[in-house]
């Protein structure tokens, strides 16, 4: 029997968050081939059109190569992201509609937010531990960052223990993401790095609004520690993590950034599937 958190509407997508998608084709160009010597009545007409639509297309490869090249990859990543919302969520978004129903619609339960906690603490100690092994050597890079999460998670599970709730054990949802995680990260670096940053940069952006949210609909007494940051200098956290997924980026291949690239919408819906054991 599917979970019960299944039930909660969210924008059909042939995307799963475990299933192996085949990388998205970027750009295609239109050609007509013809035998030499030889030209086909309806190619003969359409002769004149096909070499300016080629020229337009191949203008429009060469702009957005130059675009590119005036983003840094975190930019990159960014813009990718932002399309992936509805048009009414960001002036850059694409969906017809949201990955997940609009948090005014929500109607979280304490138990649920804990279901949440536990299943993060989860995720976030195992993004954690990848990083530390190192087993890709440039994981090392982001290794004490000041964004980690399981050991302020730790503390708020600890805290709902002391007020008499059950704190559960992780998912099914939270288990396969997190065996996930750690497959991809020792046979796709880049597409395991996407993950990262939608974690981390998800949550310590919207992820804070979503948090604020919910503890007012649930009249916590507490904010979450998993959604402090010690310091109150997030900003220069984050950014200090921008520069070394930038660095880091620098030495990939364009072949190597693209499949980052392309992992993002799972990685999105990833993170949709472990919010939405906050509605039980």
């Amino acid at each position: 029997m599917a979970p019960a958190w299944l039930s909660v509407p969210r924008a059909p997508s042939t995307t799963s968050c475990f299933r192996a998608q085949p990388p998205a084709r970027r750009v295609v160009v239109p050609a007509v081939l013809l035998r030499r010597g030889t030209v086909a009545p309806a190619a003969a007409a359409w002769r004149g059109r096909l070499v300016v639509s080629v020229a337009a297309a191949t203008a429009a490869m060469t702009g957005g190569e130059e675009e590119r090249r005036k983003k840094t990859f975190v930019e990159e990543m960014r813009a990718v992201a932002m399309r992936l919302h509805s048009r009414e969520q960001s002036r850059h978004g694409e969906k017809e509609v949201p990955l997940e129903p609009p948090v005014a619609t929500w109607a979280p339960t304490v138990a649920g937010f804990v279901r949440f906690l536990a299943d993060n603490k989860l995720v976030f100690h195992t993004l954690e531990a990848i990083v530390a092994r190192a087993a890709v050597p440039w994981y090392a890079e982001f290794r004490d960052t000041g964004l980690e999460r399981s050991e302020a998670l730790g503390k708020d599970l600890e805290w709902f223990k002391q007020q008499g709730y059950t704190i559960p054990e992780p998912s099914a949802v939270a288990v396969a993401y997190a065996s996930f995680l750690e497959e991809l990260s020792e046979k796709e670096p880049q597409a395991f790095i996407n993950h990262f940053y939608n974690l981390y940069f998800g949550h310590s952006a919207g992820g804070v609004l979503i948090g604020k949210k919910i503890v007012e609909m649930t009249n916590l007494q507490k904010e979450p520690e998993f959604y402090r940051w010690e310091g109150n200098n997030l900003s220069q956290l984050q950014q200090n993590v921008r520069d070394k997924l930038n660095q880091v980026a620098s030495a990939w291949s364009q072949e190597e950034k693209d499949r980052c690239l392309d992992e993002m919408e799972k990685s999105f819906i990833c993170s949709v599937d472990l919010r939405r054991h906050m509605f039980n």
